[in-house]
């Protein structure tokens, strides 16, 4: 059994939980996964909307039942899986304003003596901190028995608040569920971008660590505008947009910069990354990042910043670059991929390195907890 969010909600968690739940379908289990009937109040969520617009996926029992902040529902829904007895529940844990209804659900879980209950970890420690996250984090480790890290940052983080329980290392899985690669010349003429254009692009919900501020100013970098390369920012703003919208305009990159600010369905994902040249993370602070999980399935070259787990699954100079989240380093990397990128084969090397980001390697991690 899985927790977490699934359909009808939207999202890089609802993708995973659900791209989890087929890979175990697919070695024979039996799979349901509880997901909210409420996960963020409005006034808390930042985007425009919780919910998906694509059909539901095929073949999954989703099962709508979690209010993230009712105790009454927590006790409820723990006490219903806790008779069902499943011999596995994983939850997936991200931020710790979840940690009161997960680990409370946790709890009751446990007290059927049967189930084991495993946590994959996206963050242990948020990387937006606020007053009482590491109360609230203690709180939910406390409740499991044991935890996946999906990178190394993460698995010392949660040192911090347990030496006892077990815990494995395994990276973020691709993220193959958004359908195959096309090529570049249809996925841009579905974006009406030029099929000869430079285009490099930062892909997600836009938050503050992320470090788009940073990218922009690295695209005002004279070489860089000489150079004709274009990024192209798909995602929704989860933060205030006025400040990125500024930098646009104060360096005059209205014509080098292409904003695609809405939520890209998971129908339109290879449209995105099959039209760039190369994929661009530049975070401040990380753990780790699905976004590199589909570049890598898409097999486009990347560049990310030294920071967190990103550098850990990105070899420097082989699948891309990584750098320091510094604008001079991120413009430097730019430049350097497209004066390499004739002479490098990046999509051997994206090609061997994939396959050590198998759903069945995060299985076998999960079992070896059992």
């Amino acid at each position: 059994m899985i927790i977490g969010s699934a359909y009808p909600l939207r999202g890089g968690l609802a993708a995973y939980n659900e791209r989890l739940a087929k890979a175990f379908l697919e070695q024979g289990y039996q799979v349901t996964i509880y997901t909210f009937s409420l996960q963020y109040p409005s006034l808390l969520f930042p985007g425009k909307t919780q919910y998906s617009t694509e059909p539901a996926p095929s073949g999954l029992d989703i099962r709508v039942k979690i209010n993230s902040i009712s105790p009454f529902n927590w006790i409820k829904v723990g006490k219903e899986i806790s008779e069902l007895k499943p011999d596995l529940v994983i939850i997936k844990f991200w931020i710790p304003f979840m940690a009161p209804c997960l680990g409370k659900v946790a709890r009751m879980i446990r007290k059927n003596g049967h189930t084991r209950v495993i946590s994959i970890l996206d963050n242990i420690i948020p990387h937006e901190h606020k007053p009482g996250d590491r109360m609230l984090v203690k709180y939910f480790v406390n409740g499991v028995d044991g935890f996946v890290a999906m990178s190394d940052s993460v698995m010392k983080d949660l040192r911090q608040f347990d030496n006892e329980k077990p815990c494995v290392f395994n990276p973020h899985p691709l993220y193959d569920n958004f359908g195959e690669p096309i090529s570049k010349e249809t996925a841009r003429k579905a974006l009406s971008l030029g099929v000869d254009e430079k285009i490099i692009l930062f892909f997600g919900f836009i938050r503050d660590y992320k470090g788009l501020d940073l990218l922009l100013k690295a695209m005002a970098h004279p070489e860089i505008r000489k150079a004709g390369i274009r990024l192209l920012v798909a995602g929704e703003f989860y933060t205030n947009a006025k400040p990125y919208l500024d930098l646009i305009k104060e360096n005059g990159l209205e014509q080098s910069v292409i904003l695609s600010n809405d939520f890209i369905p998971d129908s339109q994902v290879a449209s995105y990354f099959c039209a760039a040249d190369l994929v661009v993370q530049p975070y401040k602070t990380a753990t780790q990042s699905g976004v590199t999980q589909i570049a890598y399935h898409f097999e486009i070259p990347m560049i990310t910043t030294n920071v967190g787990g990103l550098a850990e699954i990105v070899p420097d100079g082989k699948v891309g670059y990584v750098v320091e989240p510094d604008i001079d380093q991120i413009a430097k990397g730019i430049l350097r991929f497209y004066q390499e990128k004739d002479h490098l084969d990046f999509r051997k090397y994206i090609q061997e390195e994939k396959g050590k980001y198998s759903w069945e390697r995060m299985l076998s991690a999960i079992h070896n907890l059992r």
